[in-house]
Order: C-alpha cells, then structure tokens, then sequence
C-alpha cells in the first residue's frame, strides 16, 4: 500500500503542476509556448483549475494515514 501511495502522490504533484500551468495559460498571464491555443482561453482556466483540485485531493489521500 505504501507504493501506492506513493505513485498518487507523484501524480498529484504533476497534475498540480499542470493543472496550474493550464490554469495560468487561460488567464494569458504564462505565454509559453508562444503560438499556443490555450492562450487566453477561460475554458483552459477552468480545465486547470480541476485538475490542480484533484491533484491536491490526491496527495491530501496519499499523506492521509
């Protein structure tokens, strides 16, 4: 069980990262890659913003005793 855990708090963490990185996209605050569709577009805000919520759900369960 413990690997398991392990792995979903790896995932977590990536899915925080790019859940984040989407987030930022969509609010045109990252412009990186520079010719991307996500630029400026709400529904990547909100995209990301979920993914980052289940991210955190799932480190918050892999840490949880």
């Amino acid at each position: 069980m413990g690997a398991l855990k392990g792995v979903l708090a790896i995932v977590g963490v990536a899915m925080i990262l790019v859940g984040g990185l989407w987030a930022l996209q969509g609010l045109d605050i990252v412009r990186w890659p520079a010719s991307s569709f996500m630029l400026g577009d709400t529904t990547w805000t909100r995209n990301g913003v979920v993914l980052a919520v289940v991210g955190i759900f799932l480190v918050w369960f892999a840490r949880k005793r």
